[in-house]
């Protein structure tokens, strides 16, 4: 494949602009044209789920802005949402939208250290959490002399009844900061990305230009709301088509099939990781019918396995789904289409609002983040000698910069507002976009060879054993990988051959999938040892892992087990 280092066409527009500049457009908008339609599902007691329509969710939205004014927040004070997925976190947020103040999200997974040091930067002045987070943020807020109010969600309710009619709009425009989300990525060093109303809805606008859908759709919520990719995707753009979104209970395996099954959605947000689980679960049970069952499963029509595959799934009105937030293995796409489960890639970072890229649903490719959308422009620059270099972008859905933090704004935005992503990767001849690793990850051999640990990675998470894996070098020279495996297959394995489940039993088992993984890679590429790790790497909110916490990992020749 000839790699080039601008994208020769853009994704095809569907549609036209919603024609629209700041989110409290956008609320007005959806609320006029869809008021009775049903805006956001939770489950509810005894298997049921709980309903709050587009004109409810507006009355809420304009009498907690109302509330929030009688407190004294201004357009412009920052304030801190903390909480699970709900329909509340969607509430606050547009209601500080309404008045001009900037939300401030946090990772509601965080611990309380990082709650009060994000607060105490960013001067929030007040807190919008859930009750379950509230008694922490309490025990702190000594700590906190800026923090003058805290707003519980399950107080929101209430306020239909306190106020008989909400607050009238601030005056807002594009340019007005709309939000500051505080990344956490995989290489640490967390910064605030501020963001205005017009970077995030010329994004939601590209969107719906480019991907088509419904009122009559419903949206599966189930990553974290405050990163960008499900607050701007799953949040806004979900609002302003006129669609209902369903708030999972969590990512429990048994829960999430139940949530699945109750909603049946056509539209699902999801991160690469979730689908590669996905993937591996449904060739399991099928590995492990026996009798009648496995005899039907293998002369059974392909159509007709794959509807009772997503049937099983709750997946059976599935439309769209959507992966995002880090490259998804081509084997994992592959492999779930085969069960007739299509997924689209995107790409983006939360400094682009986040989306920079997308396949159209006409014509995807596997392996490929799609191609660019249509406000933006991309190069890849510092070309290597393989036709790689580092992804940039340019449009108006670019950060304005890191909150507090020029130094770092100058590394990342150049001085024509180009953002560099500190992705690598190339187009090919047809547009689309194609990432082979971090810049930071890569690894460059004594002999000036390339190593990118996410190629590794990807062969060696291919076997059922492995769940996950994370590739380093400790000398630029040898590879060695640190591989969290599957415990329950590695388990069934042993027991076949009679064999106890020790770690050192599974780290013989893993070392004949290293082999093989090996097997397909170039000599400088091999992994010359490896680890096993007993539990889950820690990761982001998007499901990748926090590589900065393993950069002084050192393996020596007789380290197994981790």
């Amino acid at each position: 494949m000839a790699k080039h280092t601008r994208p020769a066409r853009k994704v095809p527009v569907l549609r036209d602009s919603l024609g629209i500049g700041t989110l409290p457009e956008l609320i007005g908008r959806s609320v006029d044209m869809y008021p009775e339609r049903t805006a956001y599902a939770v489950p509810a007691g005894g298997g049921g789920v709980s309903e709050i329509t587009y004109a409810r969710v507006f009355e809420l939205v304009t009498k907690l802005a109302r509330h929030l004014k009688d407190l004294g927040i201004e357009k412009g004070h920052h304030v801190a949402i903390l909480g699970e997925n709900r329909p509340e976190w969607g509430i606050s947020f547009f209601a500080l939208s309404w008045i001009g103040a900037v939300a401030v999200p946090l990772d509601a997974r965080a611990p309380i250290e990082s709650h009060k040091f994000i607060m105490s930067f960013s001067s929030c002045k007040a807190l919008i959490a859930s009750g379950g987070f509230t008694v922490g943020i309490e025990a702190v807020r000594h700590e906190l002399p800026g923090l003058r109010h805290i707003i519980p969600m399950e107080s929101i309710e209430g306020l239909s009844v306190k106020y008989a009619c909400g607050a009238a709009l601030e005056n807002i425009s594009r340019g007005d900061l709309l939000e500051i989300l505080f990344t956490s990525g995989t290489m640490g060093d967390p910064k605030g990305v501020m963001l205005t109303h017009g970077n995030v809805i010329s994004n939601v606008d590209d969107i719906h230009r480019t991907i088509e859908y419904f009122p009559t759709d419903r949206a599966f919520s189930i990553l974290p709301i405050h990163h960008s990719y499900e607050c701007t995707g799953g949040l806004i753009t979900t609002f302003g088509s006129g669609m209902s979104v369903f708030y999972a209970r969590g990512l429990k395996p048994r829960e999430l099939l139940e949530d699945m099954l109750s909603t049946r959605p056509t539209i699902w947000l999801t991160a690469p990781l979730i689908l590669e689980k996905l993937y591996l679960r449904i060739r399991r049970e099928i590995a492990q019918q026996t009798g009648l069952k496995r005899i039907a499963a293998g002369i059974m029509p392909r159509q007709i396995l794959q509807r009772k595959i997503r049937k099983s799934l709750g997946l059976d009105r599935i439309r769209m789904i959507v992966s995002g937030g880090a490259a998804l293995p081509d084997w994992v796409s592959s492999g779930l289409s085969e069960y007739g489960i299509d997924v689209i890639q995107g790409y983006g970072l939360s400094e682009a609002s986040p989306l920079i890229t997308v396949n159209p649903l006409s014509r995807p490719k596997p392996g490929s983040i799609g191609m660019v959308i249509p406000s933006d422009e991309v190069e890849i620059r510092d070309v290597s000698a393989e036709g790689v270099g580092e992804i940039a972008a340019h449009g108006p859905n670019i950060m304005q910069g890191y909150y507090k933090n020029p130094g770092a704004t100058g590394e990342t935005l150049t001085a024509d507002g180009w953002l560099l992503t500190g992705d690598l990767g190339y187009c090919d001849e047809d547009g689309y976009l194609y990432i082979t690793g971090r810049k930071k990850a890569v690894i460059v051999t004594p002999g000036g060879k390339n190593v990118h640990p996410e190629e590794i990675e990807e062969k060696l998470t291919k076997s059922p054993l492995i769940e996950e894996a994370l590739v380093f070098s400790p000398d630029d020279s040898d590879i060695h990988a640190v591989i969290f495996p599957s415990f329950e297959e590695a388990g069934r394995r042993l027991a076949s051959k009679g064999l106890a489940g020790t770690h050192e039993n599974v780290w013989e088992l893993l070392r004949d999938e290293v082999r093989l993984a090996n097997a397909g890679l170039e000599p400088y590429k091999r992994v010359r040892h490896f680890a096993i790790r007993t539990e889950e790497f820690p990761k982001t909110t998007t499901r990748k892992i926090r590589r900065y916490l393993f950069k002084d990992l050192r393996l020596t020749p007789d380290t197994r087990i981790l």
